[in-house]
């Protein structure tokens, strides 16, 4: 990265090392310092004491092509600075990491990772980081960390050894066509496939409570960008600045609003709490959605702070498929209140079998939003 010795790898290259050694071409060796490490990105930064080193130039992941020609140069099993070309297969590949990966067919090996990604102008477009591979050698797909975010994650571990990440405290899922069926979302929004972030639960406290978001909302843009798929959300909001504020444009019952939202620092997850076990009321029979239910008493109200709903007895079929789990409460269905077993059957009887029902669900601390298809 710099002349004075400032290096990029890949944050498992120097996991757990007791000590780091950088051999440089001319066969120089030096002793490393860790400056930080990424987990999240895999991204790390280490530094030797050297003076006068050739400092490579980054690209621009933008420019970047599919088809375009790229070659990697690492390691691959020991053997020292070995080149392997390839093309870009995909840009933006969503593997369920951080990142969205720029994936190619360069030969990757162990060896290689830390190793930079250069297109034909001699710029490095990516950081080596991946394989899909069912027997731990290439088999034909490989995957870098684009350029632009490797540097992004490596300009903080220099300043401060670690990354600073927004948050506002929302569990997301993908918008598939049941979603929008369930939530009416405009056939005009689903053109060219259903986009957006489906919220499945927001965290008590968290900012997106506060600035109004509930569970069945779809994000549809931040701050005016849109979000296309559900992948892209965590890294739109992590690339915000703790204490920020940045406009969500939401789609709730069959409309738009844009909610106001103050980002969080993203931190280690919490244990959730659950609530105490206590006897409930008499189970209701089974519906049409495969659950058996009961009521909650006014002890379990006041510890759930719920003013009513049911408790999940049981589940099997279609709820079940869908993520219902015993000892949920079910607070609505189709956005109207669930607030007894009585009533909670007469709306599952009601539901069409072959159009998805959208349920919400309180599970411990957070709120989840369930879309069942009571005939599946």
């Amino acid at each position: 990265l710099t002349a004075d010795g400032f290096i990029m790898t890949n944050a498992h290259v120097v996991d757990g090392a007791d000590e780091v050694l950088v051999t440089l071409p001319d066969k120089r060796e030096f002793k490393a310092r860790i400056v930080g490490a990424d987990a999240n990105t895999d991204v790390a930064v280490v530094k030797i004491d050297a003076t006068g080193l050739p400092v490579v130039k980054i690209g621009d992941t933008n420019r970047l092509k599919v088809g375009e020609w790229v070659m990697a140069i690492g390691s691959p099993f020991g053997l020292d600075n070995s080149v392997t070309a390839g093309i870009v297969s995909a840009k933006q590949r969503d593997t369920g990491e951080l990142v969205p990966f720029i994936q190619t067919d360069v030969a990757i090996n162990p060896g290689n990772s830390g190793g930079p990604l250069i297109n034909l102008r001699g710029e490095v477009v990516g950081i080596n980081s991946q394989i899909y591979s069912r027997s731990g050698g290439f088999m034909g797909i490989s995957f870098a960390i684009p350029i632009d975010e490797a540097t992004r994650v490596a300009d903080q571990l220099r300043a401060g050894g670690r990354v600073i990440r927004g948050r506002i405290g929302v569990q997301i899922a993908p918008v598939t066509k049941e979603v929008a069926e369930s939530l009416n979302l405009p056939k005009g929004a689903t053109s060219q496939g259903p986009q957006g972030a489906l919220v499945q639960s927001v965290e008590a406290g968290a900012p997106a409570e506060k600035a109004g978001v509930e569970p069945g909302d779809i994000i549809l843009k931040v701050d005016g960008k849109v979000v296309d798929k559900s992948g892209d959300l965590p890294r739109m909001i992590g690339a915000l600045k703790p204490g920020s504020k940045a406009v969500l444009q939401v789609f709730r019952r069959g409309a738009t609003k844009d909610l106001t939202v103050t980002v969080g620092e993203f931190e280690a997850d919490k244990p959730v709490k659950r609530a105490a076990a206590e006897p409930s009321g008499v189970p209701a029979a089974k519906n049409a959605l495969g659950i058996v239910a009961s009521d909650l008493s006014d002890a379990q109200k006041k510890e759930l702070k719920v003013k009513g709903g049911v408790k999940v007895e049981s589940v099997e079929g279609a709820a079940a498929r869908a993520g219902l789990r015993e000892g949920d409460v079910i607070l609505s269905i189709d956005n109207t209140e669930v607030t007894d077993t009585k009533q909670f059957t007469a709306l599952a009887a009601k539901l069409e079998k072959a159009r998805a029902a959208s349920v919400l669900v309180k599970r411990g601390e957070w709120v989840n939003y369930l879309v069942i298809r009571p005939g599946k």
